[in-house]
Order: structure tokens, then sequence, then C-alpha cells
């Protein structure tokens, strides 16, 4: 699928990683990106868990030893470089200053290691026992097991808000396409998932949903995917747009039936009297 803006138009090789992969002829990665903002979601929802396990063990080791107890004080703001560019992420304070996240030490500005958590997470790709796996792998010998769990079911209620949240009634264009990631854990598996990526009315980018592939990818398949969308309340789609995916043109045409489908962008844009040069 050919990218509107100038592009060499290639996919993901055998060696991408969530960073350099493409979807809809648009990059998941950089600031600001899709990837980027569900990576910023991963990593908040990590450090609340983070906070919620710090607040227990001091009620448990210091309930007695103060008046007022620890609580939560707001949020302060600090910027990290990851797989998917540079994100803002909000850390949760406590009222007595003694909070110190484990996954962003007070002078850590880089982690890496997380994109692939992220997509799968994102596709519910991820058991709750994988996620204490990549967790474990990141935070080491810091946390103890029973901290790492309740971190983990932080995680995992983060992105199911996500994965469940309302979107907005009508999508001028929605772009399907997929997306190959490179499986550290296993250096020659690759995983590839489905992305549905929104152009809202204001003309920002809006991640639908996210699917590990399936061998089923027909019309019944799709149907699926996308009624899951239409039913967090995207009623209308003016135009989606993606490669030639076997059984997705019928599913759409079930699921919006005004809508048009066209499978390749560029032919669209040299056909448009808006296109630039022409008269």
């Amino acid at each position: 699928m050919t990218h509107p803006h100038p592009s060499n138009g290639s996919r993901p090789g055998p060696g991408a990683t969530a960073a350099g992969a493409t979807a809809a002829g648009m990059s998941l990665a950089g600031e600001g990106g899709p990837l980027a903002e569900l990576t910023r979601r991963v990593l908040e929802s990590a450090l609340e868990g983070e906070m919620t396990d710090h607040l227990r063990r001091a009620r448990a080791g210091a309930a007695t030893a103060r008046e007022v107890p620890n609580r939560r004080n707001g949020y302060r703001s600090k910027a990290v470089t990851t797989e998917a560019g540079r994100v803002e992420i909000a850390v949760p304070r406590d009222r007595w200053g003694t909070f110190e996240p484990k996954l962003l030490g007070k002078r850590r500005r880089r982690l890496g290691g997380v994109d692939e958590m992220v997509l799968s997470l994102s596709a519910k790709g991820l058991t709750h026992h994988e996620v204490i796996a990549h967790l474990r792998e990141r935070y080491g010998a810091q946390m103890p097991g029973g901290s790492i769990a309740m971190i983990a079911d932080s995680v995992l209620a983060g992105m199911a808000a996500w994965q469940n949240r309302p979107l907005d009634a009508v999508y001028p264009v929605v772009f399907i396409d997929s997306v190959r990631v490179a499986a550290r854990t296993a250096p020659a598996a690759h995983r590839t998932l489905h992305l549905a990526l929104g152009v809202t009315a204001e003309g920002s980018r809006d991640v639908l949903g996210l699917w590990a592939q399936d061998a089923r990818s027909a019309a019944p398949y799709w149907i699926r995917l996308l009624t899951e969308i239409r039913n967090r309340g995207a009623d209308r789609v003016l135009m989606v747009v993606s490669d030639e995916l076997a059984g997705l043109p019928q599913a759409v045409n079930t699921v919006w039936p005004s809508a048009i489908v066209h499978t390749c962008l560029g032919r669209l844009l040299r056909l448009s009297p808006a296109q630039p040069g022409r008269r």
C-alpha cells in the first residue's frame, strides 16, 4: 500500500521489530505515533501498579508510625526514550515522597525491550503469566514475585480499558493492514498482527484495534473484528483502505454497507482532483 507522502513502500523484513514496522503506509513508531501512545499506556499502567504495591507495603509496615497514612499525591511528567520514540509519562507521586519507581528510576531516561510486550498486549496476545514473565525481565531482582503480579494486574486492566474504550461515531477513513513483528524470545519467530487505524474527522490518527493473526482471515473473521469496532461506537465509516486481504471487502459491506472499499491508496490519490499538481 502506498503512503500519501513520499515513501519507498517497503514492508518490514525478516529482522523487523515493532519500531520498524509500518501499517497502512504509516509508521507505527516515532514521537506521537500510535505505538508511542500504546507504550505510554502500558508504562503508566505498570507505574500505577508499582504505586499500589508501594502504598500496600507502606500501610503494612508503617501504619502505626504516622498519624496520616501515605496516599497518592498527583503526578509528575517524565520524558522517556523507547523503541517507539520519545514518550511523556505521568509518574505517580505519594504524600510522603518515598515512592521511587523501579521501572523508571530517577535518572533513567531510556527504556528498551518493551515494544514486543506492548504490541502483544494491544492485540490481546499475552496471558497473565506471560505478562509477569515480561515484567520480571524488566524489573529483574528489584521486585518480589507478589509485587510483579500486582503490576501485571494493573497493566492488563489498563490495556483492557484501552481495548474496550468508546470510539468516535464517524471515521472518514479506516486503514486496515498487517504489522510484522520479530519476537525476541525466539530469533526465528515472527508474528503478524492486524491493525485498524482510523482517521478522525479532525484529521488525527486513532488505533481502533490490534489483533493477532488468525488462520481464518476470511469474511467471517473480518466481520467479527469490524463488528467489534462498530459496537464500540464507530457507526459510520466512509472509506476503508487496505491491501487485498481475503474476505475483507465482503465484511466491510456487511458491517458498513455504505462504506467505499479501496485496495490501493496510490491509485485513489492519482485519480483525486485534490492531488497537488492536478487541475
